[in-house]
């Protein structure tokens, strides 16, 4: 036995890289697991707008005697559909806000799918990104680092426009070189403005009949108009750079 307590001699490191795959894979099949669980389940009957409105007065009920507990149950919930991509984000969302109110459900749905996307940031970088880096090769390379450059701007950009699915935001960050701190802060500020509109929205949940057209063109500008005023940093450095070198 040598002096890292390998018998064979090889580094300790090694073990570690053969070990690596394996550890991917058996992650890939929880998340996959979960996923199918859920579906087989019938758990996507739970996540529509329907199905809130018929367990209203239950939900609403329990919470009053159980608020703690249901604090906890709303919170896991929310986690864990966003930690594996589910469907009913928004249903979710109108949900917490017609349970604990305007502010109670904003704190709690900001927190709960900034760990939950954290989770899926965190995963698909274990998983895939080193993968997906060597393929894309110096294309790759080019477009991590002008998005690294600006992360924080970009990464706000991407959560205040209504235009990018909230899980392929949690993904795509994950390929780039973006620091997990810079991933979570601008996940957390980045989707303030629309939770409360959606949470607010939930506590007149008796009087919505469908998820289409929930949110005015009005207030859509609105969050477009904070997604371009996150990437006025990044047009003003490129001016400068750009007159620099002139």
């Amino acid at each position: 036995m040598n002096a890292s307590g390998d018998r064979d001699g090889a580094p300790a490191e090694s073990h570690a890289e053969q070990a690596r795959p394996y550890r991917r894979l058996a992650l890939a099949a929880v998340f996959i697991a979960a996923i199918v669980a859920f579906f087989a389940l019938g758990g996507q009957r739970y996540l529509t707008l329907d199905a809130i409105k018929s367990n209203r007065d239950a939900l609403l009920s329990f919470a009053s005697k159980h608020y703690a507990a249901a604090l906890a149950i709303a919170f896991l919930t929310y986690a864990g559909a966003t930690a594996l991509s589910l469907p009913g984000g928004l249903v979710l969302s109108l949900t917490m806000g017609f349970i604990f109110g305007r502010w109670v459900g904003t704190v709690l749905v900001v927190i709960a799918a900034t760990i939950g996307a954290t989770l899926v940031f965190l995963a698909a970088r274990y998983l895939f990104a080193d993968a997906a880096r060597r393929r894309m090769g110096a294309l790759g390379e080019k477009i991590n680092a002008g998005f690294t450059a600006n992360a924080l701007n970009y990464l706000l950009f991407l959560r205040l426009v209504p235009v990018f699915p909230f899980f392929l935001v949690n993904l795509a960050p994950a390929f780039t070189s973006i620091r997990l701190s810079t991933f979570i802060v601008g996940t957390f500020f980045g989707i303030i403005p629309a939770t409360f509109v959606y949470v607010n929205l939930g506590q007149t949940l008796g009087r919505i009949d469908s998820l289409k057209g929930l949110v005015s063109i009005e207030t859509l500008g609105a969050f477009a108009l904070l997604g371009i005023l996150a990437l006025v940093p990044v047009f003003t450095k490129k001016g400068r750079s750009a007159r620099a070198s002139g």
